[in-house]
């Protein structure tokens, strides 16, 4: 990785300037690169920042290794079929920095990003200011982290920290943990602290689950044999919908498992429904921890059921079909508890991020801040996003998939420097 130095006499203009350089964007650099053009990324901490900071202690990948597949870099390793810890990753994604070698500059976060009436794209950031004729945000869709105001009246006592923030159980002071939010982060959240030994309350979402393994084979493996993580956006039933969905919640720990939060009550940690509010002592949940607990388990036969059916189609031989049953069932949902008394000290918020890209002055975002595009390719000539979930597949926030989009979106510069001639300095390769 060329890291440059903002003292440097470097170029003002670039013919393409990345915002991000975490996977997506130094896949488009990857990719730029192999076009022959020149480009600037620009990146507010440093390269692949999230990874490095934003993980818990014991994280590891919930999908096989043979799923990473960055662009001239894809998984080599012993385990194909195992899940790549913390440590891991980071080294897998070192050896993709050092093939790429992209022109990066680092601690440049981005201000503002406006289109003059030429078409040319003028960049503020904190290590200088760059134009350019076309601009790739890659920059992800996971910004702000979502904390309810109601934390504001919790006493001071409790220690609050965001899903980005937590680490382990030791981090933590002594005493009960109630975890909000039962998504992948806050699922696998809670079963750390479970298996330190926390007494852990969980407050469950909406959030799906599925199977790690199911009839002989890792559920990954036969989804892809499907073709469901080729599925575009625009085949799905949802259709764009898709991208407000929560990820089903799996574990690739201690070689991949499910996780099952009925289990998880049995052992004792006590689930709750949705947390509403905080008033006078007292949590306030939802009562729909019963429906909520349903949903999922619905949804992880409902995709065991679908590779039962692929299996009977294509006349394949594996172990017997076996459906999901409870393992326990609330009885009297508790919809307040009061917080002293349950000995909580802290809580760890696992309820998501909202998109933040306010320094981007453009019209193409919806009312939920939300850009819109067609596989990163905006109606704004020269915009284009990479790196958001379902940007056009299930991979395309993800290792597995954000080659492809690089690839389509790069191939994209290069249709439109080619039919406005007077920006095509350097002609793609």
């Amino acid at each position: 990785m060329s890291n440059m130095d903002s003292t440097q006499a470097a170029p003002a203009h670039y013919s393409v300037i990345v915002v991000g350089a975490g996977q997506a964007g130094l896949s488009v650099s990857h990719f730029l690169q192999h076009a022959n053009i020149d480009h600037l990324v620009l990146e507010k901490h440093t390269v692949t920042h999230t990874w490095r900071t934003q993980r818990w202690d014991t994280f590891c990948l919930v999908t096989p290794n043979w799923q990473c597949a960055l662009p001239g870099h894809t998984y080599e390793g012993a385990d194909p079929h195992g899940f790549m810890k913390k440590d891991e990753i980071i080294e897998y994604l070192d050896a993709f920095i050092a093939k790429v070698n992209a022109p990066v500059l680092e601690d440049a976060a981005v201000s503002r990003v406006t289109r003059d009436a030429h078409g040319r794209y003028f960049v503020k950031s904190t290590r200088g200011e760059f134009t350019a004729d076309q601009i790739v945000v890659a920059s992800g869709g996971y910004h702000t982290p979502i904390v309810p105001r109601m934390a504001e009246r919790l006493p001071q006592r409790i220690a609050q920290m965001q899903s980005s923030e937590y680490r382990n159980a030791d981090t933590l002071p002594p005493g009960a943990v109630l975890v909000v939010g039962s998504g992948q982060s806050g699922a696998q959240i809670a079963e750390d602290l479970h298996l330190s030994g926390r007494k852990v309350h969980l407050a469950v979402g909406e959030a799906p689950r599925c199977a790690r393994f199911y009839r002989g084979r890792d559920v990954v493996d036969w989804l892809a044999d499907m073709r469901y993580y080729d599925m575009p956006v625009t085949d799905h039933p949802l259709r764009e919908g898709v991208r407000d969905n929560t990820n089903h919640y799996v574990t690739g720990r201690d070689g991949g498992r499910d996780i099952d939060l009925r289990r998880f009550a049995l052992e004792g940690m006590e689930l709750f429904g949705r947390l509403e509010d905080y008033r006078d002592g007292r949590l306030r949940f939802a009562a729909n921890l019963r429906a909520n607990l349903d949903d999922a388990d619905d949804t992880y036969n409902r995709i065991n059921a679908s590779i039962d059916g692929f299996i009977a189609k294509h006349g394949i031989e594996a172990p017997s079909p076996v459906r999901y049953e409870p393992l326990w069932q609330p009885q009297d949902e508790r919809v307040e508890l009061d917080l002293h008394a349950s000995g909580i000290t802290s809580i760890v918020w696992c309820i998501g991020f909202t998109p933040d890209f306010g320094w981007l002055d453009a019209p193409v975002f919806n009312g939920r801040g939300y850009p819109s595009h067609m596989r990163g390719v905006t109606a704004v000539p020269g915009l284009y996003f990479v790196g958001l979930p379902w940007l056009h597949t299930w991979g395309s926030g993800r290792f597995s998939g954000v080659a492809r989009d690089a690839q389509y979106v790069v191939d994209a510069i290069c249709a439109e420097r080619a039919s406005a001639p007077d920006r095509a300095s350097i002609a793609c390769a």
